[in-house]
């Protein structure tokens, strides 16, 4: 693993734990060359096949979708811990789906319904993208759609 304080390749495991919902692995590491400590995360899950809007098939891919999430929370009031919170529960409603297969449609509502309760802006944001917004309107009708 690589330092994030001096990019040396030098670095051991201090202490690991399995998060409570057990789908995580916290481990603890220090870099040898510099001492710095730091966090990583691994995720352990089942292979999943997202099928697109187009209908090509891909492999889920986490980060991916965490950078969606990221994009849309950006300069919003939304703590780290809020954001990997809410990417446990879809990756959990994920992996919960029956099939080895998921729409990409069907990932894009549980992304939307954590959006929601966490920041309508943000919401905001990912729907407008999801949902392909063309004109104001269709901002407006959401934003109403929010406020009743």
């Amino acid at each position: 693993m690589k330092c994030s304080n001096c990019d040396s390749m030098s670095t051991k495991v201090i202490d690991s734990r399995v998060t409570e919902k057990g789908y995580t692995i916290r481990r603890r590491r220090v870099c040898e060359a510099c001492n710095f400590r730091f966090t990583t995360y691994e995720y352990v899950f089942p292979k999943k096949i997202v099928i697109k809007k187009t209908g090509v098939r891909q492999e889920y891919d986490r980060m991916k979708l965490e950078n969606s999430i990221r994009i849309s929370c950006t300069k919003r009031p939304i703590s780290e811990k809020i954001i990997q919170e809410a990417m446990m529960q879809i990756e959990q409603m994920v992996n919960n789906h029956n099939n080895v297969e998921i729409s990409s449609r069907e990932i894009g509502k549980f992304v939307m319904d954590e959006l929601k309760s966490i920041d309508k802006i943000a919401f905001i944001r990912f729907a407008s993208v999801y949902r392909e917004f063309k004109d104001l309107g269709e901002f407006k009708t959401q934003i109403d759609d929010l406020s009743n």
